[in-house]
């Protein structure tokens, strides 16, 4: 039951999203994604124990003000930032729960986190699809991202023997992470043939997408720390059978600046 309403909801936000790249102006866009952000850091709210009305609302209040700010920085600077912020994040994951104390009980120190999940997001997210051939390299981020997904979902089913990290997500194997990684390298190849990427540069592209979804598990195993942490299943019941806003982004949260960031140091954009 759980799978069909996966399917049925992945099978109706897709293709609307999908559309939403293609046909809204960058203005419209930006405020799509404005809202989608300000939807996540309420969910947010809830990770921090802001559990009630209107408390919830501080929050992405706060969000929204640091975004106004972000947008003003230079790119290149937001993108180092999140680097950083989530090479960090990887060391809490691996660690997890040995270094809770530092962070589980501290409000402050989990509306940070939620700052450098969710504001570089959304920079990254309209710098790639502001850019010249925008359109058709935010569809290859997506497409990398959904298939990495499904690759380790369906190969973790049928094979998954050894648990990742059981302790953040005890669902997610070695084997689905193979099956991530064989997923994507046959997405990348396609992208950069469809995308008329010169072969020269097809060693450089691969190792951007490799990276791209290893942070992209990394941020979906972040907010699964989280939700651990906070005693939550899921960030949000807006979707069926996909939670909140944040168990939908979580990935493309991570993997969107990196995905940029490489897409900078490249000189592809």
């Amino acid at each position: 039951m759980m799978l069909k309403q996966r399917l049925l909801t992945a099978a109706i936000l897709i293709p609307l999203f999908i559309f939403f790249v293609l046909k809204l102006s960058p203005q419209a866009f930006y405020i799509l994604t404005d809202l989608i952000v300000l939807w996540g850091a309420w969910e947010w709210s809830f990770l921090m124990g802001l559990d009630s009305f209107p408390r919830s609302l501080i929050y992405p209040l706060v969000v929204m003000f640091v975004l106004f700010i972000a947008y003003l920085l230079p790119i290149t600077l937001i993108l180092y930032v999140a680097l950083t912020g989530w090479l960090i994040a990887a060391y809490l994951v691996v660690c997890y729960p040995r270094k809770t104390r530092a962070w589980g009980q501290g409000m402050a120190v989990r509306g940070l986190m939620g700052l450098f999940v969710l504001v570089p997001c959304w920079l990254a997210v309209n710098f790639i699809r502001n850019s010249p051939n925008g359109i058709h390299i935010m569809l290859f981020l997506f497409a990398l991202i959904w298939g990495a997904d499904s690759g380790a979902y369906f190969v973790g089913k049928k094979w998954g023997k050894h648990k990742l990290l059981p302790q953040v997500s005890p669902g997610k194997t070695w084997q689905g992470l193979a099956g991530a990684l064989l997923t994507t390298i046959i997405i990348a190849l396609l992208g950069l043939l469809i995308l008329k990427v010169p072969s020269a540069a097809w060693p450089i592209g691969l190792m951007w997408a490799l990276l791209t979804v290893l942070f992209s598990i990394l941020g979906d195993l972040f907010e699964s720390m989280l939700k651990r942490q906070a005693g939550l299943k899921d960030s949000g019941r807006l979707l069926p059978g996909h939670g909140g806003i944040l168990d939908r982004i979580d990935s493309l949260s991570a993997a969107a600046p990196i995905f940029a960031l490489g897409l900078l140091i490249s000189h592809w954009i």
